[in-house]
């Protein structure tokens, strides 16, 4: 019996079939997107209240212009074959049914427990963005889109369907100026693990317009009303794992936007914690060099006490 067994374990081994880096045309095999069980494989790590004796909330915004962040910024064409952007994604996530919530009318926190969602014909996803029409980049060649205009919106609500509907001429004037988005995250100690762990929270796309302000007292308000809706990052999840990023010089190492957000190879600048005060940084900080130095601070902090917990 155990003969019979080594033996058909070496007849499947023998039969393994070798998949060829090239297809029957001559093209190399490279996956642009997941297949769409991809989902079903995001791994949770699930904490127990027990395990965590510290936690900090930190708030971030990640900002497109970094070159680290260009593998979710581009392609900005909605036709594009192989690839989509990060707001492509979440565009076609929230038409599929993901659904969203209004911001905090008095803080940029997130607040899932005690809002309602966004029902299917109050999705507030619009177009109005700043669009240059010609070369000359002063504010007289700027035009806003009159989201009263139905060609003006991202997405359509098909009454009569009861559906959503994404439209692609709006998105490509959009997304070229979608460069910002703002995160929650939580930053705690497992003693089960004995280490430092970091999770994404939510995440808000922000309005490039009416976060467009130079006046440093009025920095927060401005970015409270920039923000569209926030989304519970675990619910993103499952879409973000369906779609690869671009490739950084090897086309053949895929790393989806699951794995990018996930292995942290995205570049932030902090813009606030928790704290009791319940302020922010630009609140209390009158001068870039001090939003900078407390930006520091910050990280310092959470660098040094992760370190302090192990003696050498």
């Amino acid at each position: 019996m155990i003969a019979c067994l080594l033996l058909g374990v070496m007849t499947a081994q023998a039969q393994h079939k070798v998949i060829s880096f090239f297809d029957e045309m001559g093209s190399a095999r490279i996956q642009t997107e997941e297949f769409s069980q991809a989902h079903d494989t995001i791994v949770m790590v699930e904490h127990r209240l027990d395990d965590v004796i510290w936690a900090r909330y930190v708030y971030r915004i990640i900002d497109m212009r970094y070159k680290q962040n260009y593998r979710i910024y581009f392609p900005t064409r909605v036709d594009d074959p192989d690839y989509r952007n990060l707001f492509k994604v979440i565009v076609d996530a929230v038409v599929d049914g993901l659904q969203i919530y209004p911001k905090n009318a008095e803080t940029i926190k997130p607040d899932f427990k005690t809002t309602e969602p966004f029902t299917k014909a109050q999705i507030p996803i619009d177009a109005m963005m700043v669009v240059d029409k010609t070369e000359d980049h002063s504010d007289d060649a700027e035009e806003y889109w009159d989201i009263s205009r139905s060609t003006a919106m991202l997405i359509n609500y098909d009454s009569i369907a009861d559906e959503l509907r994404s439209q692609p001429y709006s998105f490509e004037n959009v997304v070229r100026n979608q460069l910002k988005y703002l995160i929650q995250e939580v930053v705690f100690f497992d003693k089960h693990t004995s280490r430092l762990h970091t999770k994404i929270m939510a995440i808000a796309p922000l309005h490039p317009v009416l976060i467009s302000t130079q006046d440093s007292t009025k920095v927060m308000a401005s970015l409270r009303e920039s923000i569209m809706f926030w989304i519970p990052f675990d619910n993103l999840r499952p879409y973000l794992a369906m779609q690869y990023s671009i490739p950084n010089r090897n086309e053949v190492k895929r790393v989806t936007f699951d794995e990018f957000f996930q292995k942290r190879l995205f570049t932030s600048y902090i813009v606030g914690e928790g704290n009791m005060y319940n302020r922010w940084i630009p609140d209390y900080s009158g001068s870039e060099e001090e939003v900078r130095k407390e930006q520091e601070r910050i990280a310092t902090e959470l660098l040094n006490f992760e370190q302090d917990l192990w003696e050498y």
